[in-house]
């Protein structure tokens, strides 16, 4: 199989970061594909992404959904489409640059020398994170430090959302078992790969946050991820031995 990475870009109504994201990415030295899923935006998002298809042919992909499903089935949709079109690396990273595409050959790096899932922390080499809130960084801090302590999970940054994943983990991982949609999905996507033994490595990054767009974070998304952690305490895990492609049709530039 073919060595190929697909970063998986989640977006609703990033019209301002749209094209810029797409272009940085591309704009590395190695190259990258890029899957975008959009959640029905209605900035006009997903026909920036599609105007931009036929400049970047087999390289750029829209995945547009109906309506405002969710982060963590957005990326669920993507991975799937990229187990489905034999991709090796898949990587998780946000459309406003929080995430520096710049770190992405860092984290697939961190992969090919041996980990199975490399994340792009905030909190492992003490607090890097740019234009938060004093209250906002307590708050993810405590989170994460939460997460580790009820999970007994060794993870600094168990929320981080900037990951590379080698495509045996994502087979290994039965996508009926994730239910939450924020943070609470990226916290399942690390205790399900803990738990399975495979090999986690976390990347130092800067985090710095968005300038243009609006967030879309919500109280209703801390309150699902400190319930669902709670669950995922006393939830059983075993490998997925009978993954396969249930992906159907809706995805352009393919």
């Amino acid at each position: 199989m073919q060595d190929k990475t697909l970063v998986i870009i989640p977006t609703y109504n990033e019209k301002e970061n749209a094209e810029r994201i797409v272009r940085k990415v591309f704009s590395l030295e190695e190259p990258f594909d890029i899957l975008i899923v959009d959640d029905g935006s209605p900035d006009g998002t997903a026909d920036i992404i599609q105007s931009l298809i036929p400049e970047f042919p087999g390289r750029l992909y829209l995945l547009q959904r109906k309506g405002k499903l969710g982060l963590g089935t957005a990326y669920l949709e993507g991975f799937r489409w990229g187990l489905a079109h034999d991709y090796t690396y898949l990587i998780e990273m946000d459309a406003d640059f929080s995430h520096n595409p710049e770190d992405i050959p860092r984290l697939v790096g961190a992969c090919r020398q041996g980990a199975d899932v490399a994340i792009g922390s905030r909190y492992c080499k003490g607090i890097s994170v740019i234009n938060w809130p004093l209250g906002r960084v307590l708050m993810s801090w405590f989170a994460s430090a939460f997460v580790r302590k009820v999970l007994n999970m060794p993870i600094y940054d168990c929320t981080a959302g900037f990951i590379c994943y080698h495509r045996r983990v994502l087979e290994g991982i039965d996508f009926s078992w994730i239910r939450m949609k924020g943070y609470g999905f990226q916290i399942s996507m690390k205790y399900f790969a803990y738990k399975l033994g495979f090999i986690i490595v976390e990347i130092p990054i800067i985090f710095v946050d968005r300038t243009e767009g609006t967030s879309k974070m919500s109280s209703g998304i801390f309150g699902e991820a400190f319930w669902g952690v709670i669950r995922l305490r006393f939830q059983k895990i075993r490998k997925n031995n009978t993954w396969s492609d249930i992906f159907s049709s809706g995805t352009q530039g393919s």
